[in-house]
């Protein structure tokens, strides 16, 4: 049989010089990576025509925001109950949407995509990895009135850097279909030495600096 998923992600990039707040969201802070064990159950490959990764960037004024695509993905899942998955991003794929200034729109994405922030060439793909996936006691919902269910601890990989991080899914199994879903969080660009206008490399920034958040 052959076993699909639905996933959708929301992450945020801070593009530009912020000075009147951070990024809003759960805080995930950057650990030490995890020991990676094996995982039991049935294997859920990701829908990659369905999965999704939205980003928001913002600054004063304004927002931009897009997606980028997975590469491949799975979950695996032992009596309706998830117990680990592997992602992998394609980190070529990150578009604009709200930009309709097609010059505009192709400077943004290519310097997401230079060596100022993700260094695509280098490193063309991101890692997402499960380390722990334990059911909420008290299921927690957002601002927007999304239920999460489970606390989702994992290996995040960027340009070859490895950090453990920690945030809430809503996760459904039913019917032999999964879907899921992730919260916005924030984590910290700089633990994955995107360094880019970030405070914690350069002294000198006065306002011109960009957040360290990723939200």
């Amino acid at each position: 049989m052959n076993h699909k998923i639905k996933l959708f992600f929301f992450v945020g990039f801070i593009l530009a010089a912020l000075v009147a707040c951070g990024p809003q969201g759960e805080k995930s802070a950057a650990g030490e990576a995890m020991t990676e064990g094996q995982t039991t159950g049935v294997a859920y490959n990701a829908d990659l025509t369905t999965s999704v990764i939205n980003w928001e960037g913002t600054k004063p004024g304004g927002s931009h925001y897009g997606t980028i695509r997975l590469k491949q993905g799975n979950l695996s899942v032992d009596d309706n109950e998830v117990t680990g998955g592997e992602f992998v991003i394609d980190m070529k794929s990150i578009v604009n949407i709200d930009l309709t200034d097609t010059a505009y729109n192709a400077k943004l994405i290519g310097h997401l995509m230079s060596p100022d922030f993700f260094a695509v060439d280098s490193f063309p793909t991101a890692r997402f990895k499960i380390t722990s996936v334990s059911k909420l006691q008290n299921p927690v919902k957002d601002a927007d009135g999304v239920g999460y269910t489970h606390a989702i601890t994992g290996n995040l990989t960027i340009k070859d850097v490895t950090k453990s991080i920690k945030f809430d899914a809503a996760i459904s199994v039913s019917d032999g279909k999964v879907v899921a879903s992730t919260g916005k969080f924030v984590i910290d660009r700089s633990a994955w030495n995107i360094k880019y206008g970030s405070r914690k490399f350069f002294d000198n920034l006065k306002d011109k600096f960009i957040y360290d958040e990723i939200g």
